[in-house]
């Protein structure tokens, strides 16, 4: 376990501020003139290794774990953040979501938390996954029903819906597994078998829910056996901003490649949510490859890796090494 927190956050880090310059980009565009290290400039005009409101938050998250499992203090924390108080890269706030701005400014007017996130189909973004991962480290040794109400407490800060909570559960679930030292396939399988059982089980979805997420969780629907995610070809895989089209982009990068610089230099590379993308694949494959196997170039040029790194200790010592 030693380094694991480290490996997780760098990777969600260094995943997003690779990403950072070509948000928005194409994928025709970054097939053109594809990022192969860390940009300068760019979309937001930002230096190398700057991260976005995906770091910031995950970052936030893990400051707040420090303490333990307070919903207050991590939407205090989300707020702290949006008022440049904390955990900006260069002390100013420079990108932000639109269902996360909308909870954030609820969180201002002092509405409890867990009613912050918006809760229609259309509060779907992608922005309670991007920050989910430290979550990790502190739910690993509950039982799963508990594993999923402490998720989607969580998620809800910002992201209420039950399908942003599904997003999140699954890919902690694999984080989970990973955690376990499995060979990532078989990490997949476990995992899906996991939450398929847990979601017949447990009636906190509609079947049809469930089904959103057929091409990841491989569910057959009505008559058909449907290809599995990460047998698709590029062009069926999407990366804009909702929280389903990130899952699948992230977890096909992932299962598709064979180390962490590729995992996240191809999902950076679809183009779009880019630096999103970049985060939530970095998180599961800095776990699965090691912190070891980050390239030093990316750490050395992230920015406030110093306190990035004194961050991740703090949280290893709060949650696993007591």
């Amino acid at each position: 376990m030693e380094n694991v927190v480290k490996a997780g956050i760098f990777g969600v880090c260094i995943g997003d501020a690779l990403g950072v310059p070509v948000e928005f980009r194409s994928r025709e565009q970054l097939k053109r003139s594809p990022v192969t290290k860390m940009r300068a400039m760019g979309t937001h005009h930002q230096p190398a290794g700057t991260w976005s409101d995906d770091g910031s938050l995950t970052l936030c998250l893990a400051d707040s774990l420090c303490k333990g499992y307070d919903l207050e203090d991590m939407a205090l924390k989300f707020l702290q953040w949006y008022n440049a108080e904390i955990w900006t890269p260069h002390g100013r706030v420079f990108d932000i979501g639109i269902a996360t701005s909308q909870a954030i400014h609820r969180i201002s007017r002092g509405i409890s938390p867990a009613l912050c996130g918006g809760s229609s189909e259309f509060d779907n973004g992608n922005g309670s996954l991007m920050r989910i991962m430290p979550l990790l480290f502190y739910i690993k040794d509950f039982p799963i029903e508990k594993r999923f109400d402490i998720t989607k407490a969580v998620s809800s800060i910002t992201h209420a819906h039950i399908r942003s909570t599904l997003a999140c559960f699954i890919y902690l679930e694999l984080a989970l597994e990973i955690l376990k030292r499995k060979d990532k396939w078989e990490a997949y399988r476990t995992m899906q078998k996991t939450v398929r059982e847990f979601l017949d089980h447990n009636p906190v979805c509609s079947q049809n829910e469930m089904d959103k997420f057929h091409r990841i969780l491989e569910l057959k629907i009505g008559e058909y056996d449907l290809a599995p995610l990460h047998t698709l070809q590029e062009e069926e895989i999407s990366s804009s901003g909702y929280v389903l089209h990130s899952l699948e982009a992230s977890l096909w990068c992932f299962l598709n490649t064979e180390s962490y610089s590729e995992a996240v230099l191809k999902a950076v590379n679809l183009g779009e949510d880019t630096d999103t993308t970049g985060a939530i694949t970095g998180g599961i494959a800095g776990i699965y490859y090691g912190f070891d196997h980050i390239p030093q170039e990316w750490i050395s040029e992230l920015v406030r890796k110093d306190d990035i790194e004194r961050l991740c200790e703090k949280l290893q010592h709060k949650l696993l090494n007591n």
